[in-house]
């Protein structure tokens, strides 16, 4: 291993490149570039090893809403490990923290679909939800006499993790290639990207009906009688800050109650008030029969994601469980009780703080300020909702065209961005926005006037 960044022997950087292999980086590159060490963390803030400064505008993973220190979830965490630092829900045991989390979150979610929702299931990420609820949805099958009716449909540019069935349902190339994904009886279908895919003079409505026409056809082609499921992020995250055009979602629904398909929303990245709603599904009317939820659960101060479900899934997977004599299926940690006192606390925060109302006020001086950039020579396109924004980036407007080498442009304007102190994340050429939802206006401002800066510097060095 040739290790060519310029540190100590015995530094974190250096130890870091030695021992570390990293989720989403090539791992030769890193040798040579090494890590950005992050040390602590403020509000919106976090600072790196050498003392910088950074606003963190994609709130770690899209996840701390609360911000990066925020006391009372310490506190809240503290006091639960002093009390019971661990107890699992196997085998008929349960315990305080656990019970509480999972009334309030059917009680917030119940509103969103007919009947309302029944039972909720912890995991310790989004993957495992997602992953959890493809194993139900099979149980389910299963225990209705229907054992052909097995496959899922997603759609390209997806994200719903890495689990090996997660990951056949997310839909980006890269999390595919050399994994020997997806797996069989996963279909994906166009993604809701309009700007990007939208034929010539199609109107929004008119792309949102050839996206449920293409859906109904899949169906079709595959046997209605085979199609279990279809996943959808209300807003796509990972996939490039996707939104959806006007009546995609009401279309995407008339197809999947046409054919009885169950909907499962992930609202992994949407969901505690990211659209500016407390949950996407509210956002755009949907009416899911499975939400997976997690990231702003728990702000990321602890692991952990749940999984919520309507009788419509639930009754017959209770049955089956009655049948065999077990539900054979859950995690160690699951529903931990550290995690779900840290849960319900930051949900007291999101309420009590008013995050879901801020998001929507900030969301909006942010969209409004990445839309006045909109006559830059690099900006193609700016969308979001909520406090959710993207930036798509281009050398040539017309033909929606950025360098040669797809993702080159993004990665050159996350670095500028970096160095002028706020960390983004450049989903291939589009650069992604998601603040901590505490941001005030005085804040969404700096944020602004560094980005101006950083497609300045970058168009410059393009001699634009």
């Amino acid at each position: 291993m040739t290790e060519t960044i310029d540190c100590a022997p015995n530094s974190a950087e250096a130890r870091d490149i030695r021992f570390h292999l990293h989720s989403y980086t090539n791992a030769r590159l890193h040798e040579a570039t090494g890590p950005l060490v992050i040390e602590r963390g403020e509000g919106i803030y976090v600072f790196d090893s050498e003392g910088k400064r950074y606003i963190e505008a994609m709130s770690g993973l899209w996840s701390v809403g609360v911000g990066f220190n925020e006391q009372r979830l310490i506190d809240a965490a503290v006091a639960q490990m002093q009390k019971l630092p661990f107890y699992h829900t196997f085998t008929h045991k349960s315990h305080g923290p656990a019970i509480d989390l999972a009334e309030k979150l059917v009680t917030m979610t119940s509103h969103l679909t007919p009947g309302g929702m029944s039972k909720a299931f912890f995991t310790n990420s989004g993957s495992e939800a997602n992953d959890s609820a493809i194993k139900l949805i099979w149980y389910r099958s299963n225990a209705l006499g229907k054992p052909d009716k097995k496959k899922l449909i997603s759609r390209q540019r997806a994200y719903h993790g890495v689990t090996l069935a997660a990951a056949s349902l997310t839909g980006l190339p890269n999390n595919h290639r050399s994994f020997d994904l997806p797996i069989e009886g996963v279909l994906h279908t166009g993604s809701p990207h309009y700007w990007r895919d939208a034929l010539p003079g199609e109107t929004e409505e008119q792309f949102a009906t050839r996206r449920a026409e293409e859906l109904d056809a899949l169906i079709q082609a595959e046997g209605p009688d085979t199609i279990a499921a279809f996943w959808g992020e209300p807003v796509m995250g990972a996939g490039g800050v996707v939104v959806p055009p006007a009546t995609y979602w009401d279309k995407i629904q008339a197809v999947l109650a046409k054919y009885d398909i169950l909907l499962v929303a992930d609202e992994v990245i949407n969901g505690f008030g990211r659209t500016g709603t407390m949950f996407g599904c509210e956002t755009y009317g949907i009416r899911p029969d499975i939400m997976i939820v997690s990231k702003q659960l728990s702000s990321s101060y602890m692991p952990i994601a749940a999984l919520i479900a309507n009788e419509r899934v639930l009754g017959p997977v209770m049955d089956e469980s009655a049948r065999i004599g077990t539900l054979g299926h859950g995690f160690t940690a699951a529903g931990h009780p550290v995690a779900t006192a840290v849960s319900l606390e930051c949900l007291r925060i999101i309420e009590e703080d008013g995050l879901v109302a801020n998001c929507a006020l900030q969301g909006a001086r942010l969209r409004a300020g990445l839309a006045a950039l909109a006559d830059h020579p690099l900006v193609g396109e700016v969308r979001g909702v909520g406090m959710i924004a993207a930036i798509e980036l281009v050398t040539d407007k017309a033909a929606k065209r950025a360098l040669e080498v797809p993702g080159q442009l993004g990665g050159m304007v996350n670095k500028a961005l970096q160095d002028n102190g706020v960390i983004c994340r450049a989903v291939v050429d589009a650069i992604a926005f998601c603040p901590p939802m505490i941001i005030t206006a005085a804040q969404v401002d700096d944020l602004l006037v560094a980005v101006s800066a950083a497609l300045d510097r970058v168009a410059a060095d393009l001699g634009f």
